[in-house]
């Protein structure tokens, strides 16, 4: 901020007033995806940096980055000192190849998927947190033992899902439009996997995951899932969160299921893996606080 005190026309002070805290001691953190505008990771880690007094330490920025360049982003956490590499769409399968296998954490080595990389004094080592934002919100709600769970798609996200899921006894079909995909997914976690042909299948499911991009920008107009094979018996959670109420969880609550909102998933990944970066407890009401404020 920068305020000019003058007296008359001769004197002229100047009196700057700094409130940045960033020094070049500060950490950088930042989340690569593409597209990655919409995140709203960089807000959620900053304002837990200010609410615990650490905004000094860490910056948590974002950039986008095409999928064949996640290898540069890489090298450079190694030269730059980065501490934290957060992924989104589509880099959480593709990273993995520029981790070495033991410094992947073994639930993101069963999963397949790295969302969040830390930089330990020039160790890479990779996590997933994305199962965690999948179990805690779907746990608040209804157990997972016995339960039939539908995945719509077969990325890193769908992965997550499903690893939480089963981690607590549910089974499972991975729906795709790729039928191949589908079934190599499911047969690596020992579910079914079916075509997007066969999604009237999903009335007899329990719970419906959207692990695909439709729904976010640019095809806000778009679902995954057509809205008679939704039920009132479901319970229907989108991964996406901007929009935060998708076209697919606008209809389930038209249809009576009851909905949980991808914003519930960013957060519970965020909390784990602010802790990682920091090795801070996560204030998750000021986080929480912050992802609201965006919707209000």
């Amino acid at each position: 901020m920068l305020h000019l005190v003058c007296s008359g026309a001769i004197h002229c002070t100047e009196k700057l007033n700094y409130t940045m805290k960033i020094t070049a001691k500060t950490k950088i953190c930042i989340i690569i995806g593409d597209p990655v505008e919409h995140s709203l990771s960089p807000q959620m880690h900053n304002a837990a940096y200010e609410a615990l007094g650490i905004e000094d330490q860490f910056v948590f920025l974002g950039a986008r980055v095409n999928v064949e360049n996640v290898g540069d982003v890489v090298t450079a956490m190694k030269v730059m000192g980065i501490r934290g590499l957060t992924c989104t769409i589509p880099h959480k399968m593709e990273v993995m190849k520029f981790i070495e296998p033991e410094n992947i954490d073994p639930v993101a080595r069963k999963i397949g998927a790295v969302n969040t990389v830390v930089n330990d004094n020039g160790v890479i080592k990779g996590y997933n947190t994305d199962w965690l934002g999948v179990l805690t919100p779907l746990e608040s709600v209804t157990s997972l033992q016995g339960k039939k769970v539908a995945v719509l798609g077969a990325g890193g996200a769908a992965r997550a899902m499903i690893y939480a899921v089963t981690s607590k006894g549910a089974s499972f079909t991975v729906y795709n439009r790729t039928l191949d995909k589908a079934e190599e997914l499911a047969k690596e976690f020992g579910g079914q996997g079916k075509s997007l042909d066969d999604v009237a299948e999903i009335t007899q499911a329990d719970i419906i995951l959207n692990a695909t991009a439709l729904g976010m920008h640019p095809d806000e107009n778009e679902t995954p899932l057509p809205k008679e094979y939704i039920t009132n018996k479901h319970i229907v959670f989108d991964a996406i969160y901007v929009p935060y109420e998708t076209r697919l969880l606008k209809e389930a609550k038209e249809q009576g299921a009851q909905i949980i909102h991808g914003l519930d998933m960013l957060l519970y990944q965020g909390l784990p893996q602010f802790e990682i970066y920091t090795n801070q407890k996560a204030p998750e009401d000021v986080m929480r606080k912050v992802l609201m404020s965006k919707f209000e």
